[in-house]
């Protein structure tokens, strides 16, 4: 996969010797810019708009979120608890399978409840309906998009969703339908899914009252088509007289946020190679399981830069973040920063081998304020297990 940052941005002048090493910082300005563009978008177009808390639950910045989206999306109880306490507004809930020990719990928190599979309708859906929430069932629309087959919900064999080939009708309880087949992609894989799918959803439309599309939509680069967006979720929206949502994570913090590191040795096997303070393994996990190469604040493109292998602190082999251009050999005790880190990055970030958490920080590009929300130290270790 291809990193999809635009480049630094504001970043391009922030000193990285302000906060501790290793730490996550997001532009609360950059943030803004993006909530603003999709407040935009749900206004022209009727579409509800729901925060992903799975790609960024940063909560200090709920407040702003509060001001211009509908509310939150949960994949589970402890997001659900999440969402309630920081959060408000409306919380749509999914999850591959529900534990029938936290259901009760995480129905009652939430406004919509949606189902990974028929079965699962059947087995909690009155539940569900008793506690308030609207039901709805997640469709596999076998119709591939995914550039990579693992991060397709559509691929042979998944797991996300009820395939609409075994389905010849709704169960009764159900009033809307969830679809999630995008990773970070632009306008025209939706189209063609939502005409590979639109015969299905007239036919069951005098059932629906709502329409959810999911995430993957990477609304706030600055190449989306949104004009078609819009035009495409208002038709929705009439023609099957149902309340659109969208439910956002990459494009909410999308471009706003870096992982600041540091040097900590340079040696040489068959080129140099630098230890840095930044672990794949247990700060950016997707450079491993997606995989893809970060973006590096301001790395040359000059054909003389010299090549250096960057790679973690921990014991695993693996720990590698990739090759990367340096003007000159980068020494001990350098900073540097990998860009667009604050969605996924932040929520899957692990304590493998003892490494450190990074530290949280929020910075107003406007007014060069800087505020550290978040240290963690030994006991965030300790008490993980026991």
């Amino acid at each position: 996969m291809q990193t999809q940052s635009t480049g630094a941005g504001s970043f391009a002048t922030f000193d990285l010797s302000r906060v501790p090493s290793p730490c996550f910082v997001v532009d609360e300005v950059a943030l803004r810019q993006n909530l603003e563009i999709l407040q935009a978008l749900s206004k022209a177009s009727g579409a509800e708009i729901l925060l992903a808390l799975k790609a960024f639950s940063m909560w200090s910045l709920a407040p702003m979120v509060r001001e211009y989206l509908s509310g939150t999306c949960a994949s589970g109880l402890w997001e659900a608890k999440l969402a309630q306490a920081h959060y408000g507004g409306q919380l749509t809930s999914y999850a591959p399978a529900f534990k029938a020990s936290e259901f009760n719990e995480i129905a009652s928190l939430s406004d919509h409840i949606v189902f990974n599979s028929v079965a699962q309708v059947t087995r909690f859906g009155a539940q569900a309906q008793h506690l308030g929430a609207s039901i709805g069932l997640r469709l596999n629309p076998q119709h591939s998009e995914g550039e990579v087959e693992k991060y397709d919900p559509c691929a042979p064999r998944s797991r996300l969703g009820q395939p609409v080939s075994e389905i010849t009708e709704l169960p009764e309880m159900v009033s809307g339908l969830h679809m999630h087949t995008l990773c970070e992609q632009g306008f025209a894989p939706l189209a063609r899914t939502i005409e590979a799918i639109e015969p299905f959803l007239h036919a069951h439309k005098d059932q629906l009252k709502w329409l959810n599309l999911g995430g993957g939509h990477l609304i706030t680069r600055p190449d989306y088509d949104r004009d078609g967006l819009v035009q495409l979720l208002t038709r929705l929206r009439q023609d099957l007289d149902v309340q659109i949502y969208l439910e956002l994570g990459t494009s909410v913090a999308f471009d706003t946020g870096i992982l600041v590191g540091e040097v900590l040795d340079v040696m040489e096997n068959d080129g140099p190679v630098a230890i840095v303070d930044i672990s794949a393994t247990c700060h950016m996990p997707d450079v491993l399981e997606a995989p893809y190469r970060p973006a590096l604040l301001g790395e040359p493109t000059s054909s003389d830069s010299r090549q250096v292998t960057l790679g973690g602190p921990s014991c695993l082999a693996g720990d590698v973040i990739g090759r990367y251009a340096f003007e000159a050999m980068p020494q001990a005790g350098q900073r540097l920063a990998f860009l667009d880190q604050a969605h996924y990055s932040m929520v899957k970030t692990s304590t493998f081998n003892g490494i450190a958490l990074p530290s949280i920080a929020i910075w107003n590009s406007e007014s060069d304020a800087l505020r550290l929300v978040k240290q963690f130290d030994y006991r965030d270790f300790e008490t993980r297990l026991s």
